[in-house]
């Protein structure tokens, strides 16, 4: 984009740094996609149906981080590799179970029998999962112009209430971060959950602000965790 070789690039916004580069906007957004996280399980219809000590598979801090909070009992190791691999690996026994996107899962058309989706109350989601976002030029005025018809308002207020909130908690999506902001009328809700990565510790806050107000919101509710959690609170070692 910077180079100019590029005009457009398009992202996940999951994995979008909550800082852009100088030059570079990401002004528009698609109509998001289901944002919970599935359980994928060949017996297990939910987390209570996990037996006492299921072998869980992801390379998900924050999938980690809840599941331990919730099931301390549960033993969590990686488990990598693309969908399609993932999937294998449970229906090869590998494991009792692992968690996917449901986004992913119904882009892919890879939503199967053994696909159930987590209800946010019991897996608040990454921040702007289902979320895809595209990238420009600032000084690109004809691209801009372009692309504001592909904008979807709502997505876009929600997804500037989660980058809003995990910027201010300076964090990645290496961290036990989970967000989920939803609109009724004129006003955003925001909910946002942080953990410490060995599930010992969750702290959680809501809050809720007219549209126009998204990323302040975003920012207030993001400091107001980081005042809570203090230093440290996302080591390892914690």
């Amino acid at each position: 984009l910077l180079d100019g070789s590029a005009d457009i690039a398009v992202h996940s916004m999951k994995d979008v740094p909550t800082e852009l580069p100088d030059g570079l906007v990401l002004d528009t957004l698609l109509p998001r996609e289901d944002p919970r996280d599935a359980l994928i399980s060949l017996s297990a219809k939910s987390l209570a149906d996990l037996p006492m000590g299921a072998r869980i598979g992801t390379g998900s801090l924050r999938r980690r981080a809840i599941l331990l909070s919730a099931r301390p009992d549960l033993r969590i190791e990686p488990l990598r590799g693309n969908v399609g691999t993932r999937l294998d690996r449970i229906r090869q026994g590998d494991f009792d179970a692992t968690l996917l996107a449901v986004a992913g899962l119904n882009r892919l058309g890879m939503a199967g029998a053994e696909t159930t989706p987590i209800d946010p109350d019991d897996m608040l989601p990454a921040t702007c999962q289902g979320a895809i976002g595209i990238e420009c030029r600032e000084d690109d005025q004809d691209t801009r112009t372009l692309l504001a018809a592909l904008n979807h308002s709502a997505t876009a207020i929600c997804i500037a209430a989660e980058r809003a909130f995990l910027g201010a908690l300076d964090g990645s999506c290496r961290t036990p971060i989970a967000g989920l902001a939803t609109i009724s009328g004129d006003r955003v809700s925001l909910r946002g959950l942080i953990v410490r990565p060995d599930g010992s510790e969750t702290l959680a806050a809501q809050d809720d602000a007219l549209c126009a107000d998204a990323a302040p919101l975003g920012r207030t509710l993001g400091d107001a965790l980081r005042g809570r959690a203090g230093p440290g609170f996302f080591d390892e070692t914690s």
